[in-house]
């Protein structure tokens, strides 16, 4: 008789549901015999990674046969000077997904819980469930409230507990595209103990911009040391394909998440690509500007359709098409066009839709027009 493996997992493992990534573009080629496809799926930059990224990791393939630097020194080093951080409060990650689980193996146990906002994302509730931690989802605002589905942190405060252990807070958040402003946020951090780490995920603070009072809570890690800051090179850095993530933190943190953190956890074709990266100001600053001609457009079809929205400052708008939202989605994938259900999240009727190039957001117009159309 076979061993009944199942039974040997963890238990938070035995619970788990996978992450579900974004329908890549082979599966609808095998699927549908399609070959003219466009992806806004997966929040990804249209514009692809700076030239100056993409020449890195030419110059690195002759040494793809030794590891790389297993402690990201030219990476900490280019992010320590832009960032205004010690290198010593720096952690890199293999995407901040990476880094998200490392706070987890950290900071908590069987014992412990983690609180985040229901509607947030997916690696939340994964990553507390696989070391078998308890979840404790805070209710999200209400659908009529400035920021519809986003994090409500009374909600969350109140969720707070002596068994609390990390709370997970995305801001911008995936995926509604709602955000926390200043005064809000910080109130909070000064009402969290200091014994409970709180993790801002901001993966889509590059998108963010200057009027919509969205913090950069890297300003803040002096004054509060259980802060951590998560962001990523997957989004704005058009990076997502190397997976090359990091974490901001007071250096007593960072120490933690580095004893945890896998050997060689970021590749070499990685490490050199983000470095370049970040010196190429001139490209993310043509794809922020893509995203924010992209965002309007889309916007203006959903007021001339009828069609709500949720406020976005990320790369992606969160739209109410009035019925299921998956039933579109695969209406869609019939035309080539690739978007994302969020039933998943608890938001049944709408889809999330990346913003892409010019051309790629007037093929979604046409193909989600014929879809509303019937």
């Amino acid at each position: 008789m076979s061993c009944d493996y199942f039974a040997l997992a963890a238990p938070g493992v035995r619970i788990l549901q996978p992450y579900q990534p974004g329908k890549p573009e082979s599966e609808l080629r095998r699927e549908y015999g399609l070959s003219d496809i466009v992806k806004l799926a997966s929040n990804e930059n249209p514009l692809g990674p700076s030239p100056k990224a993409l020449a890195a990791v030419e110059d690195a393939l002759g040494q793809l046969a030794r590891y790389p630097d297993g402690n990201g020194f030219e990476l900490k080093a280019a992010l320590s000077a832009r960032l205004g951080a010690p290198m010593a409060a720096l952690t890199l990650g293999n995407g901040s997904n990476d880094v998200l689980e490392l706070v987890a193996r950290a900071f908590l146990t069987s014992e412990h819980e983690a609180v985040f906002s229901e509607h947030a994302f997916a690696v939340y509730p994964i990553v507390t469930q696989a070391i078998g931690a308890t979840a404790r989802i805070a209710k999200a605002n209400p659908p009529d409230h400035e920021m519809p589905y986003g994090h409500d942190l009374d909600a969350m405060r109140a969720r707070v507990n002596e068994r609390t252990r990390v709370i997970f807070i995305a801001n911008p958040n995936n995926p509604t595209g709602t955000w926390l402003k200043t005064a809000a946020l910080e109130g909070f951090l000064k009402a969290v103990p200091e014994s409970v780490i709180v993790v801002l995920d901001e993966a889509y603070f590059e998108y963010v911009e200057p009027a919509m009072d969205c913090p950069n809570a890297l300003r803040w890690l002096d004054r509060f040391p259980n802060l951590v800051v998560t962001r990523t090179f997957s989004k704005a850095y058009g990076l997502a394909g190397l997976r090359v993530g990091y974490a901001v933190s007071s250096p007593p943190v960072a120490d933690l998440l580095n004893r945890v953190r896998e050997p060689f956890n970021v590749n070499s074709l990685a490490l050199v690509a983000a470095t370049a990266a970040l010196e190429d100001e001139a490209h993310l600053a043509r794809g922020k500007a893509v995203n924010r001609d992209g965002l309007a457009r889309l916007t203006v079809f959903c007021r001339q359709r009828g069609l709500a929205w949720l406020p976005s400052a990320g790369n992606f708008l969160c739209v109410e098409v009035g019925r299921p939202g998956r039933e579109v989605f695969l209406e869609l994938l019939k035309r080539g066009v690739i978007t994302r259900p969020v039933d998943n999240y608890g938001l049944p009727r709408f889809l999330r839709i990346s913003i892409g190039t010019e051309a790629e957001n007037a093929r979604l117009l046409d193909a989600l027009g014929d879809v509303l159309d019937g």
